[in-house]
């Protein structure tokens, strides 16, 4: 399975997950985008894609990833895998890593399938548009990976690796 990452970054911070992420896959750095500089139509030649954004200001995507999802949704992604993975700060608590949300909800109506649901534990927050509320979702389930750098650092290594074992 051909597989390219693209991530949104501004601090370095996705970019240096995006860079773990492909290594734990095998993923070639040549396959590794930073969607400021590459175009939609690129995903035509891979099989996987996997994205990542981070959160900024009340939940929202940086411009970089606004535009390339909107390149995004006008294609079929029907045949195509999709992973999500989100980096924010879990002290923002009513929008930690909603970036993985929006990407979820905008990127459903390509085709694409969808993998690599995890948990968000044992982050400490209130909401999160990556996480659906509810009784049911009781291992507050994400529709991506959740890091946050800024106040458990420790922790990321160990959820790259248990959530590329499941892509």
């Amino acid at each position: 399975m051909k597989t390219a990452i693209y991530y949104a970054t501004s601090a370095g911070t996705t970019a240096d997950i995006a860079s773990r992420i492909a290594r734990a896959l095998g993923v070639d750095a040549s396959d590794v985008y930073d969607v400021a500089t590459a175009a939609p139509s690129t995903v035509a030649g891979y099989d996987r894609l996997i994205l990542g954004s981070p959160t900024y200001g009340a939940g929202e995507l940086p411009g970089t990833m606004d535009d390339f999802l909107h390149g995004l949704e006008v294609l079929d992604l029907r045949g195509k895998t999709v992973a999500l993975f989100g980096d924010g700060d879990e002290s923002m608590s009513d929008t930690f890593c909603s970036a993985v949300g929006e990407m979820y909800r905008r990127l459903r109506p390509t085709g694409a399938t969808f993998t690599g649901a995890f948990t968000s534990e044992p982050y400490d927050y209130t909401h999160s548009e990556a996480v659906a509320d509810g009784p049911d979702n009781l291992g507050r389930v994400a529709c991506g990976l959740l890091i946050d750098q800024v106040n458990r650092p420790e922790l990321t290594d160990d959820r790259i690796a248990r959530w590329v074992a499941t892509l």
